[in-house]
């Protein structure tokens, strides 16, 4: 069983920051690619940012040059630093894994998701 655990969502003001964390835990071979989805209210859910374990990272266009993704691969945890927030950027970001568990499945994991508001 693998389990991920997002966290540092809260409310903040437009134009303030925000650094959330997803740590992955459980049977756990190895991690693939890592990344962060939100989905604002009435909306379908969308893709935010990925990183590799190798660190090669992808953004959406909406976040570019305001967020910054980031990974630990040792502690199986990524990061995601917001900046410049907006009152678009409002959502429940999720953090999703492409895992290989310990009896080598290969699966898309997901965590509960953790709410970003931000405020005009």
């Amino acid at each position: 069983q693998v389990q991920l655990v997002e966290s540092g969502g809260g409310l903040v003001q437009a134009g303030g920051s925000l650094r959330l964390s997803c740590a992955a835990s459980g049977s756990i071979f190895s991690i693939n690619t890592m990344a962060w989805f939100r989905q604002a209210p009435g909306k379908q859910r969308e893709f935010v940012t990925s990183i590799t374990s190798a660190g090669s990272t992808n953004y959406a266009d909406s976040v570019k040059g305001r967020f910054t993704i980031s990974r630990d691969n040792a502690k199986k945890t990524i990061y995601l630093q917001m900046n410049s927030l907006k009152p678009e950027d409002t959502a429940v970001y999720y953090c999703n894994a492409a895992v290989i568990s310990t009896t080598r499945a290969q699966f898309s994991a997901w965590g509960q998701g953790t709410q970003v508001t931000v405020s005009s």
